[in-house]
């Protein structure tokens, strides 16, 4: 089996030599940043998105890459040709640096790793059942690697019924964990506006146009639940999937709602040109 390859501070390593020191602040605190996205047939997908949040979310830590954006993506593209694998996952990780004291942040270390990676056809038929949870993530807006309350809930959710949770803060709605969150009422497509993550792929559903529904941002609180028509959750790794019960109780018909498939569709289209059109340098 040809060996695959990681990239630790710019330097292409086999996986199974790949280490990093135990004074990392990533696994003596926790601190760090990351950020995940899909190539297809070789080329990644919204890579200009992804690293205007990567850099953001670097700053508002106050992590300082070693790179800039045209040479972090030589570094992704090295991987993707060191590896050959055409549907995949990257992910970059940013980490606290070692530290003597395991407090102080040191030097920045920059992972970058690829798993084989393939979004199943079924998602938009299949859906999911969500469990809420009252719980809001510090430092919202940014990509940390910081999953504890998504972890330790793993066991809530499997006596829930459920495959996910939906976190709510007093009433009002938030995200999922690894995923942006959206309902349809009628003509109209809503999602969150307050403190959550704002993901690539919710941008981008947030820019389709559609003939017979709007798409907005506002506050949405559990009691939009139940008048909710249709739901859905956005992401890189799951594109549009559909909710179809939360708390137990069906999202309007309990199926895949005609907007949720007309999104679908769009999405992919956006996908496609995106895969049509030139790699550029981020900006």
């Amino acid at each position: 089996m040809k060996p695959k390859y990681v990239a630790i501070n710019g330097q292409l390593i086999s996986e199974a030599e790949a280490k990093i020191h135990i004074s990392d602040l990533s696994i003596q605190r926790g601190y760090g940043i990351f950020d995940f996205l899909k190539t297809i047939n070789g080329k990644p997908i919204f890579i200009e998105d992804h690293f205007n949040r990567f850099f953001n979310s670097a700053k508002s830590l106050h992590l300082e890459l070693a790179y800039d954006r045209t040479s972090l993506l030589e570094k992704v593209n090295e991987l993707i040709q060191a590896n050959d694998i055409l549907n995949s996952g990257i992910k970059f990780t940013l980490t606290g640096g070692f530290s003597e004291d395991g407090y102080q942040m040191g030097k920045p270390n920059l992972l970058i790793t690829q798993t084989p990676f393939e979004i199943s056809k079924n998602n938009v038929d299949n859906g999911i059942k969500l469990v809420t949870y009252n719980h809001q993530r510090q430092l919202a807006t940014v990509k940390t690697i910081d999953y504890l309350q998504a972890i330790r809930l793993q066991p809530y959710i499997k006596e829930s019924g459920a495959d996910d949770v939906l976190y709510h803060y007093n009433g009002n709605l938030r995200e999922c964990p690894r995923a942006n969150f959206f309902i349809v009422k009628g003509n109209e497509v809503l999602t969150p506006q307050t403190d959550i993550l704002k993901g690539i792929t919710r941008s981008k559903v947030l820019q389709l146009a559609g003939h017979n529904f709007t798409i907005s941002e506002r506050e949405l609180t559990l009691d939009d639940l139940a008048t909710a028509t249709e739901a859905f959750i956005t992401s890189s790794t799951k594109n549009i999937l559909p909710v179809l019960a939360i708390d137990g109780k069906p999202i309007g018909n309990g199926n895949t709602g005609k907007v949720t498939y007309q999104l679908h569709n769009q999405l992919n289209e956006v996908i496609q040109l995106a895969l049509a059109g030139h790699q550029s340098v981020p900006g």
